[in-house]
């Protein structure tokens, strides 16, 4: 194939062919065509857009540039979910082993934290001696024995999205739609899933920063998955205000056991179960009996035990865990809580060391902010508005500067 006539023209406007679209991406996983060739075909893509077909060619071929993964025949449906990221935002973790008291298998491919948002893995590995880096075989292996595995992508598993969104992280391309979709479906869809939902946010903590932008990317995910064969249904959530009263790796791992237990608060618990009714069999008064009763808690322990992690340690993951600084921001008058900014709080976090700035930065699993108040609670002054956990003076104070000003009280 001649590069420089495919890239001429996508940059005109016209429609590509599945088969050039798949030569060209197997072409550049293999390095038969260059970056800079690769970049102005982003660039065009970015400008004119793809059709849905052609987003779909995209997302099979990026799918298919490494391994898939296999079931065998007659085994039960593969579920999963995919949040486009938020602030507090630990339902994976709660999710998927009530899907798998479904009889349902969860073969969940996560990834890390960047920018504001929190990584599931990140969060996963600050249970000690949890191995996010199964093999095909022994994923395949633990969902025939309990019915979940979490994992991070693996090298063999769409080595042309890795090196395409690395490519559109430094030539101003990450925006475009029809690359989003097609590197969050093409490594949903190597699960070789039957349903997927989508939890679509949008909002100052999200990257989606409005409702219209949201419904967009939700429309263009759904349409892909069912171009490929998968059920697939999105809804659309708010990321205005954290999800829960945490943010922060093993803060989130003890409000995820806390809401495993039957113990967890209510925006998290609602939309856990709104995500899972989406594509499991049984009714949501059944999920929420599960999670009530203990039922996902004891699939949680299968899970993490069957990953090299202690189900004790999750319960003790704060005191694992602790910060040497704890400091409680208090409301400094009388009044309601108007706004929580989970930018800013998710920005605090950031600058406390818990998330990353880049994909090579450290995480400090111990530092977080925990017993956030929600929007609408009345509050007196020196009641607390939250908690910082901190590793020294410096970052407490950037984190302190980030809250007071996402915290509105009126």
């Amino acid at each position: 194939m001649h590069i420089p006539t495919f890239i001429e023209k996508k940059r005109d406007g016209h429609e590509l062919g599945a088969d050039e679209i798949a030569e060209f991406i197997r072409d550049y996983t293999t390095g038969a065509v260059p970056d800079y060739q690769a970049a102005a075909w982003a660039m065009a893509v970015f400008f004119k857009g793809m059709t849905a077909a052609e987003t779909g060619a995209l997302t099979r071929a990026m799918m298919h540039s490494g391994c898939v993964l296999k079931h065998p025949a007659g085994s039960p449906p593969k579920v999963d979910k995919h949040s486009t990221g938020g602030i507090g935002d630990k339902v994976s973790l709660i999710l998927a082993p009530l899907l798998a008291c479904d009889e349902l298998w969860v073969p969940m491919i996560s990834g890390r934290g960047l920018g504001i948002t929190g990584g599931t893995l990140d969060k996963l590995e600050s249970i000690p001696g949890f191995r996010v880096g199964l093999s095909e075989g022994e994923t395949a292996a633990q969902l025939s024995r309990i019915g979940v595995a979490m994992i991070g992508q693996t090298a063999n598993l769409c080595p042309a999205d890795k090196k395409l969104y690395a490519l559109r992280d430094v030539t101003a391309t990450v925006p475009s739609i029809p690359l989003i979709v097609a590197s969050i479906m093409s490594k949903k869809l190597a699960e070789s899933l039957d349903r997927l939902v989508l939890d679509v946010k949008f909002g100052s903590g999200a990257f989606m920063k409005d409702r219209p932008s949201a419904e967009t990317l939700a429309a263009a995910l759904c349409a892909t998955g069912r171009e490929c064969g998968v059920k697939t249904e999105a809804i659309l959530t708010p990321m205005d205000e954290p999800l829960g009263h945490t943010a922060g790796n093993a803060l989130e791992v003890w409000e995820s056991v806390e809401t495993l237990q039957g113990r967890g608060p209510g925006d998290l618990v609602n939309l856990t179960l709104d995500l899972a009714e989406r594509v499991a069999n049984v009714p949501r008064a059944q999920l929420a009996k599960w999670l009530a009763d203990g039922t996902a808690w004891r699939k949680w322990v299968q899970l993490v035990e069957a990953q090299g992690g202690r189900a004790s340690d999750t319960e003790a993951i704060l005191k694992i865990h602790a910060a040497p600084i704890r400091d409680v921001v208090a409301a400094p008058r009388d009044g309601r809580i108007t706004h929580v900014d989970a930018g800013q709080i998710g920005r605090a976090c950031i600058a406390l060391g818990a998330g990353r700035s880049k994909a090579s930065d450290p995480v400090d699993f111990a530092v977080g902010i925990s017993d956030i108040a929600k929007v609408g609670t009345a509050v007196t002054t020196a009641e607390r508005l939250l908690t910082i956990h901190a590793r020294d003076e410096n970052t407490l104070a950037a984190a302190r500067d980030f809250v007071t000003k996402g915290v509105v009280i009126s």
